[in-house]
């Protein structure tokens, strides 16, 4: 059993940036990904950013390349999403997810790959 507990959330007018947190706790893998997934009202949740477990390979969405960072804490069960320029389409409740028992290298896009999920925290940008 894996808790993730996201927080940073909040609302920012266009152009302004928010920090995500996610913490991991509970029973997890050496080896482990982790990634942000956002959810908008009516829509599908989709892929944001994942990181790996090592070697600091990291894989975005095409609509957050450029403005969105995504790094690992230390100790590494930490993952954040550093966020700017961000936009009203950006609005959505953003979840952190692990992927667990993966490679060290491993940070794929696939929602379906990932084993755990945090409740997610909101994110709203005005306009």
């Amino acid at each position: 059993q894996v808790q993730l507990v996201e927080s940073g959330g909040g609302t920012v007018q266009a152009g302004g940036s928010l920090r995500l947190s996610c913490a991991a706790s509970g029973r997890t893998s050496a080896s482990y990904a982790l990634g942000w997934f956002r959810q908008a009202p009516g829509k599908e949740r989709e892929f944001v950013a994942a990181h790996s477990w090592s070697g600091g390979n990291t894989n975005y969405a095409d609509s957050v390349k450029g403005r969105f960072t995504i790094s690992r804490g230390n100790p590494k069960n930490q993952v954040f999403l550093q966020m700017n320029s961000l936009k009203p389409e950006d609005t959505a409740v953003y979840f952190c997810a692990a992927d667990v028992g993966v490679e060290w290298w491993t940070a794929v896009a696939g929602e379906a790959e990932y084993d755990y999920w945090g409740q997610g925290t909101q994110v709203t940008v005005s306009s």
